[in-house]
């Protein structure tokens, strides 16, 4: 008899996570799905209701971190071991926002949530026989990363900045798995290449017409998932890894995965994330 897994999907009410979580319970699994629109979580736990394995749906703005924090809380209470976590939230502006707590949307979103749910979870995935973390952010990108300005404030572009903050997603991986190495969780940093998701955000008419182009010649969702099911159920070997689905493993050069400015960047991110902003929001 198979062993139902429980799986962690951010950002899974829309495009690949969406899909990868209506693969995950139609073959008997558990899912805990994490967005922000509670009538796409409810359609999904409505179709998981029909199928092998079940869904939660938990709605959360994840562009907080005292909203992560909570959610990452009530998860592993809930769920004490975690076979895998997928990451795949993130919301494209065309023009900057700032969060109540002070951080750039994207750069909040996209990347301190991945952080604090790839850390936050830890324990639980320990528990798991083989533990897996999918970070979805396109790895391999070489936009350069202004270090005086990791959240855009002097010249914003919302493409420039998210694929920055992807650059970042991948020096998390490089430092996860130098604190991690010898641990039985695997880090897999993912590009999907280009897929027609939900395409979430905010944007101005140019980016819009872009966007709609991009809609019209980009692969399904669905087509991502076979790749990302292997992931999950055969994690790689090594403690970080990198994958295309258009030209498969990639090398982690020392150029874009350098553990010097892994180390780096999660000293910086460790003292953002004990601001006072952020331990006290609102004040």
């Amino acid at each position: 008899m198979r062993t139902t897994r429980t799986f962690v999907i951010t950002g899974g009410t829309d495009g690949i996570g969406a899909a990868v979580a209506r693969a995950l319970f139609s073959r008997g699994d558990h899912v805990v799905v994490i967005g922000t629109d509670p009538e796409k979580g409810d359609r999904l736990a409505q179709e998981a209701a029909a199928a092998p394995g079940g869904l939660d749906f938990v709605r959360a703005d994840l562009s907080l971190v005292s909203s992560t924090r909570r959610v990452i809380g009530e998860v592993v209470e809930a769920h004490p071991a975690i076979d895998g976590l997928v990451l795949c939230a993130r919301y494209f502006r065309t023009h900057r926002r700032v969060t109540a707590e002070g951080f750039e949307d994207n750069f909040a979103l996209f990347y301190l949530s991945r952080v604090l749910f790839s850390y936050g979870l830890l324990k639980a995935l320990e528990k798991a026989e083989r533990p897996v973390i999918v970070n979805v952010a396109g790895p391999g990108h070489d936009t350069p990363i202004d270090w005086d300005d990791l959240q855009s404030a002097g010249r914003y572009d919302g493409v420039n900045a998210m694929f920055m903050t992807g650059r970042l997603n991948d020096l998390l991986g490089v430092d996860f798995a130098r604190r991690r190495g010898e641990g039985p969780v695997k880090y897999v940093l993912f590009h999907p290449g280009t897929t027609s998701t939900s395409f979430a955000g905010e944007f101005d008419a140019p980016t819009a017409a872009f966007i709609e182009h991009q809609k019209s010649v980009a692969k399904p969702a669905t087509e991502v998932v076979p790749p990302l099911l292997r992931l999950l159920d055969s994690p790689p070997a090594p403690p970080l890894t990198a994958f295309s689905v258009t030209h498969g493993q990639l090398p982690l050069s020392e150029a874009l995965f350098s553990p010097a400015l892994a180390a780096r960047l999660a000293d910086i991110t460790a003292h953002l994330l004990e601001s006072e902003s952020v331990r006290h929001p609102g004040r």
